[in-house]
């Protein structure tokens, strides 16, 4: 089996299946029709709501944890703003409330800045409420915590910046995002999926082959590990894509980044000298078992 089939097989295998992303859809919905009907007087399934995080980015190859944003009404925001003490709470409790009237069963609680719906099955939606800035340049959400205060987030910028590149590459940056994930799942690597995504983003500005076809992924996984395991130990932070938000390391990642290189080093020779079982072996102690051929 050539290499090319080996990994359009893989990045098939670690695709969310229609099933999970129907399920998804379903239960999005319901909670969108929900707080609309409460927050704008509508019935829409799908207006004032959006995907957010990896799910919304389509780099995720979990349905574990899905996050949306719903956008309250300026009127919503200002009626909890003249409260004294933590409106944020209240704003939070007041989504709780509303979604609870959908998902009774659930576990639905406020989380600081979500208010979690965790399924039996394991999916879990966290709702974050969030005011429109002007010029969709972001939302306000609350912040609990301290006190209570509001934050900024801008993952609509994240989205496009990340779509727009994934469509002028081949569709290989969001291929090499849900591969690193594989690696990150298989090799408890702890790093967080924003932060792929900013990796893979930088690498794929000035590979060669960023363009090219399956034919080239051993060497597009190959040079991005070596760019991985030479990031700078100590630097805490990296500027997210579109939004230019800052993105936190969550633990040291070098030595497994390492790792997995030389061991897709050894894969490809094993490739060139046509041992497709050593390097079957090699390409799965990287990727797992979702790596088949």
């Amino acid at each position: 089996m050539s290499i090319a089939t080996k990994f359009e097989n893989f990045c098939k295998n670690i695709r969310i299946s229609t099933t999970n992303t129907d399920k998804v859809s379903s239960r999005y919905k319901a909670i969108t029709k929900r707080l609309n009907k409460d927050f704008w007087n509508t019935e829409s399934e799908t207006s004032n709501s959006l995907y957010v995080g990896s799910y919304g980015r389509d780099t995720d190859i979990h349905v574990s944890d899905i996050d949306v944003i719903f956008k309250i009404p300026v009127s919503i925001y200002e009626k909890y703003n003249k409260y004294s003490g933590n409106w944020q709470s209240a704003l939070l409790q007041a989504v709780k409330k509303s979604i609870e009237s959908t998902y009774r069963t659930t576990d639905s609680h406020g989380d600081g800045q979500v208010v979690a719906v965790d399924f039996t099955d394991g999916i879990k939606f966290e709702i974050v409420p969030g005011v429109l800035l002007k010029d969709d340049k972001g939302f306000f959400y609350p912040d609990t915590n301290m006190g209570g205060s509001w934050k900024i987030t801008n993952p609509q910028s994240e989205i496009k910046e990340i779509k727009e590149k994934n469509d002028t590459r081949n569709s290989n940056l969001k291929r090499l995002c849900r591969m690193i994930r594989a690696w990150k799942d298989n090799c408890s690597v702890p790093i967080g999926g924003l932060l792929i995504d900013t990796f893979a983003y930088n690498f794929l500005r000035s590979w060669t082959h960023k363009d090219m076809s399956f034919l080239y992924y051993d060497w597009m996984v190959r040079d991005f590990f070596e760019y991985l395991k030479d990031q700078n130990e100590e630097q805490e932070y990296w500027l997210a894509p579109g939004s230019n938000q800052r993105v936190n390391r969550k633990g040291k990642f070098n030595y497994k980044a390492k790792l997995a290189y030389n061991n897709i080093l050894e894969a490809i020779e094993y490739e060139s000298k046509n041992m497709p079982h050593s390097a079957n072996n090699k390409w799965r102690e990287v990727f797992g078992s979702k790596f088949t051929w």
